[in-house]
């Protein structure tokens, strides 16, 4: 006779991104992953599975093995089932198919060889599913995964019909699909557990041979608001487990590999593209948000969790790209290296043991990390160490590629090509030292500008713009705030007061070599007001371009014309880089300005990448004297340099001009969410470099430079370490 029983698989995602403060690992470490692992070790009978990003897992295999050598055994006794994924926890539709196999594969690989096991399953990296995605899973080496249940439904499926798992196709390659249940992500562990039991029952009364997987993150286990204490010090985890225990007579915990081995398919199923719920809200436009939660609210929360949820669809996560033209420049840049280093091993094959392409591609998988490509619930794209980190390993990929493609020798590069895919083409001047993106059509703007050899992108700016939750600051500065353990999606609350003063918004994108024409009595004094002032601003304005290559020196000419209070004005600047130098120059000349009452001319720079808040990052003048911390408002009349040093970097940015310029410097921040709250981050330092023209010029010209040294780096870096190559692909 079989036995009737619910088969429910408690399945675990824990990850911490490229790049997040080791601090905030090591909290995560004690609160979560090995209070965890304690309590469930107490509980042989009680299997599940385990998921660990490979970013995450190497942090724990070099700083805390102990718990490394304590998953291994629990593996090696069957309690839990190791699910793989991507190693650096990237969203698979992002990256190209040769990366998402080499990522899955790799990240297989590494597990069985650390922990003794098979890697037969994965995690879907935030749920992000596209159909075609399924032949490079199975290409990769999985036979499994789990999507969400809002998955399911998209697909035209019942609750009712959610009961096992599915098999899906693509081209002949067939996967297995497990719905994880969304009503369990919340309840899990914010409810009573008599209540998770219960609602457990009222499915095994209806479906006593289902399956229902509960599969999130590991952080709510102790690290999200208020966890720790209701999971470990007030019991909640060990009152659950021992429920399930207790209950064993109609409630089988298993894995998801036990399931596929025991039951067959419920079904086949082509699934749409899509992602967990919520993460389709939050890709939606500002400005349409209120609409979708106008029909949320009429459809009532009940039916919109199940039946209803089915006819209704929000947004599509690649959107995020086309909602944050950052991370649509990461991405870009990302696909560019990924190309790069294709290209370069299918030119010579033997090539592909060397150890400086092992380390190219190490560093662009770790560049492909998702936290920072999107924003949610999450900092994510928000936070500007993670976007830093992504960058950092780009460029560590970029120099690597450099190595094995140029060796020791300086290079110059200039190419016209869309390399932001927005449908134009724009202009990358680079050196060994730096690499420099400017973009005719606004302006002749910089997006991004990288010192190679700190591997920092000093443009990774953002630009402050209107989020939806940003109407619930307005609206109250007290929100509801509790000391229970909640749902990030439920309490959220403000981490600072007066936080609706700093929701202030851009009204274009942040970036370099802007130019503003000014009043000559205008204030340039605030981080926003002097702007929606100037006679005239070139980001608005396609440039005409011109490029020029010589042996050891590659430039480009830029020519904008605007009309100006009547006036037919012609700005041309020229950007030039020579070899083997970190320095860009920039050459000005203004025509058309004579008719002109006296005006200011003003060069915008939004610096990023530089930390602030600490004595060793400073402003100073060429002489050495410091003019106040980065991160301080400061104003300088007439010099010839200002200098931001950050010594933690090691290095020493440098903006000079032939004739004395005046300088105003402020910093930036946004308003955004987090799992903690709302908060205000510190996103950039704008420099604003101006000069005064008087009445009655018939010509302007002037000549500014911008200059990174890095000697403080490498006066103490060590030597690079040529280990033997190992392919993680």
């Amino acid at each position: 006779m079989i036995r009737r029983a619910l088969r429910f698989v408690l399945a675990l995602h824990n990850h911490q991104p490229i790049g997040n403060f080791g601090n905030v690992i090591e909290a995560a470490y004690h609160d979560s992953y090995a209070p965890f692992l304690e309590v469930i070790e107490q509980y042989p009978d009680i299997p599940f599975c385990l998921h660990t990003s490979g970013c995450l897992m190497e942090w724990l295999a070099e700083h805390q093995p102990s718990y490394v050598t304590r998953l291994r055994e629990m593996v090696g006794r069957g309690q839990v089932e190791i699910l793989g994924g991507g190693f650096y926890e990237p969203i698979l539709p992002m990256i190209p198919p040769r990366d998402r196999v080499g990522q899955i594969a790799g990240y297989s690989a590494y597990l069985e060889d650390l922990l003794e096991t098979s890697v037969r399953g994965m995690w879907m990296a935030e749920r992000v599913w596209e159909q075609s995605l399924t032949s490079d899973l199975v290409q990769a080496g999985i036979e499994y995964t789990i999507l969400d249940d809002f998955h399911f439904r998209q697909a035209g499926l019942s609750d009712s019909e959610l009961n096992g798992y599915f098999t899906t196709e693509n081209q002949g390659d067939v996967l297995k699909l497990f719905p994880g249940s969304e009503p369990m992500r919340y309840m899990i562990p914010f409810q009573e557990v008599d209540h998770c039991i219960h609602w457990l029952r009222q499915i095994y009364d209806r479906h006593p041979h289902a399956v229902v997987v509960f599969a999130d993150d590991g952080e709510k286990f102790g690290t999200w608001p208020n966890t720790k204490s209701h999971v470990y010090e007030q019991g909640w985890l060990v009152r659950f487990l021992n429920a399930l225990r207790g209950h064993q007579d109609w409630i089988d915990v298993t894995t998801l590999a036990a399931c596929v081995d025991s039951l067959p398919s419920a079904g086949h199923l082509y699934v749409p593209d899509a992602s967990y719920r919520e993460m389709t809200e939050w890709v939606l436009p500002a400005d349409r948000s209120p609409s979708y939660e106008a029909i949320r609210s009429k459809l009532g929360e009940t039916s919109w969790q199940h039946e209803r949820a089915s006819f209704v669809r929000a947004g599509y996560w690649r959107n995020f790209k086309a909602k944050y033209p950052e991370t649509r420049e990461m991405y870009a840049r990302m696909m560019e290296i990924s190309g790069r280093l294709d290209r370069l091993i299918r030119e010579d094959r033997q090539a592909v043991g060397d150890h400086r392409l092992y380390e190219a591609r190490r560093a662009l998988y770790r560049g492909q990390c998702n936290c920072p490509y999107w924003h949610g619930a999450f900092g994510g794209l928000y936070l500007p160490h993670l976007r830093s980190a992504i960058y950092e390993q780009l460029l560590g990929a970029e120099k690597a590629l450099d190595q094995f493609e140029h060796a020791d020798k300086s290079y110059l590069n200039l190419s016209s090509e869309d390399f932001d895919f927005d449908g134009v083409k724009e202009i990358k001047l680079a050196n060994n030292e730096l690499a420099v993106y400017l973009s005719p059509q606004r302006g002749g703007s910089i997006y991004e500008l990288d010192v190679l050899d700190v591997t920092r992108n000093l443009a990774a700016s953002l630009t402050r713009r209107p989020e939806a939750y940003h109407a619930k600051i307005r609206q109250d500065q007290q929100l509801h705030h509790t000391e229970n353990a909640q749902s990030i999606h439920d309490g959220i609350r403000c981490k600072e007061e007066g936080l609706d003063r700093h929701l202030v918004y851009d009204a274009y994108r942040r970036g370099s070599l802007i130019e503003h024409l000014l009043p000559g009595d205008v204030a340039i004094e605030s981080a926003h007001d002097w702007a929606g002032q100037s006679f005239f601003s070139s980001w608005s304005v396609p440039f005409r371009s011109r490029t020029v290559k010589a042996a050891d020196r590659i430039s480009v000419e830029l020519q904008g014309a605007a009309d100006v209070l009547g006036q037919p004005v012609t700005i041309l600047k020229q950007i030039e880089l020579e070899r083997g130098k970190s320095s860009l120059s920039v050459r000005y000349r203004l025509s058309g300005i004579d008719r002109l009452p006296s005006f200011r001319m003003a060069i915008e720079w939004n610096i990023a990448g530089l930390a602030t808040g600490a004595a060793d990052r400073y402003f100073t003048s060429a002489e050495g004297e410091r003019w106040g911390l980065l991160g301080d408002e400061i104003a300088i009349e007439q010099t010839h340099w200002l200098g931001l040093v950050d010594e933690w970097i090691g290095i020493d940015v440098g903006l000079g001009s032939r004739q004395p310029a005046s300088f105003v410097a402020y910093p930036i921040s946004t308003v955004s969410q987090s799992e903690s709250g709302f908060e205000r981050v510190h996103q950039q330092i704008t420099l604003v470099q101006y000069w005064d023209v008087p009445v009655g010029t018939a010509e302007w010209s002037a000549e500014v430079t911008l200059s990174a040294d890095t000697s403080r780096a490498r006066s103490r870096r060590l030597p690079l370490r040529k280990d033997a190559a190992t392919s993680i692909a």
